[in-house]
């Protein structure tokens, strides 16, 4: 059944957030950890679970890398350099994904997914596409939280997606580079190639990652609302990080309502050989079916 999903990103949006707020709307969550097994990556587990995010009952997912690698930078792409830290180039991780036991569906989203990322990269940096390396920690952080993403869309049978805008905040965020703007770059990259609204509150800090962005980017299909519509049902994905604004991203199967249109229907005719009397009684008869009007005049000779 094709099914519209409405994300309302008023709190921004990171990969986390969406897979734990797709989870909460219904994914089989049975598949995903079938679909995760699959992957020949070592060196993570998932925790999920409920929690209370701002005092409202919410979902969450985390993704738990071996401290074996926490030693490394927590940025998720960059472009290759000397040093001694393992990389994977995006030709690996497709590999990757393709030798996961997943949809052709989920497979594809996810490729899509992670291209979108490494071009927002590449272009900030001023680099070849094959020159952008994903580090060993942020390389596993990034395929579990696309793969899942991608195989929770498809396991909703989600085919529409509404995202109007997403919110995000102002000011410096430390990476692997030094300080770099918010939206940093590869957010700003995906949204102006993609389309994607941005709200700059005034608030402090990162509330769109680059993941989070790039699967807006890759799934979404409109950002109208239509006029009216009913909930079908509601998920809530939790946050990791602590801001001024609730850490949720809250998620929506929604159904377009097709307003009701009156119709009225006009007849006419012309009677012969009809008394007044008969045509009064003709014209209460109808009234009282419910007819919104009757007025009968004799025909000019």
């Amino acid at each position: 059944m094709d099914q519209t999903l409405y994300l309302e990103c008023y709190s921004g949006i990171s990969g986390d957030m969406a897979v734990a707020a797709l989870l909460d709307l219904g994914a089989d969550q049975s598949v995903l950890e079938k679909a995760l097994a699959s992957l020949p990556v070592c060196g993570f587990k998932i925790k999920i679970g409920r929690v209370s995010k701002s005092g409202l009952d919410s979902f969450d997912f985390d993704v738990i890398v071996d401290p074996a690698y926490e030693n490394q930078d927590n940025d998720s792409l960059h472009v290759k350099e000397k040093h001694g830290h393992e990389h994977r180039s995006l030709s690996q991780i497709v590999d990757i994904i393709n030798q996961a036991d997943i949809t052709i569906n989920s497979r594809r989203l996810a490729i899509r997914i992670f291209y979108i990322l490494a071009e927002a990269e590449s272009k900030a940096h001023g680099v070849e596409l094959e020159q952008v390396h994903f580090h060993e920690v942020g390389a596993i952080d990034s395929i579990v939280d696309i793969v899942s993403a991608a195989v929770c869309v498809d396991n909703l049978g989600i085919t529409k997606v509404i995202v109007p805008e997403l919110y995000e905040g102002k000011g410096l965020v430390r990476c692997q580079h030094g300080l770099l703007p918010i939206p940093v770059p590869a957010v700003s990259y995906i949204a102006a190639d993609h389309g994607l609204q941005l709200h700059i509150m005034d608030a402090e800090g990162e509330y769109v990652t680059p993941s989070g962005a790039a699967i807006v980017a890759a799934i979404k299909t409109s950002d109208k609302l239509p006029e009216r519509f009913s909930i079908q049902k509601i998920g809530i994905g939790a946050g990791k990080r602590v801001t001024e604004r609730p850490g949720i991203l809250r998620a929506m199967i929604i159904r377009e309502e097709s307003p009701e249109i009156d119709f009225i229907y006009k007849l006419e005719c012309n009677i012969d050989d009809c008394s007044g009397e008969a045509l009064t009684f003709a014209m209460e008869r109808l009234l009282e079916a419910g007819v919104k009007d009757v007025r009968y005049s004799p025909r000019s000779t």
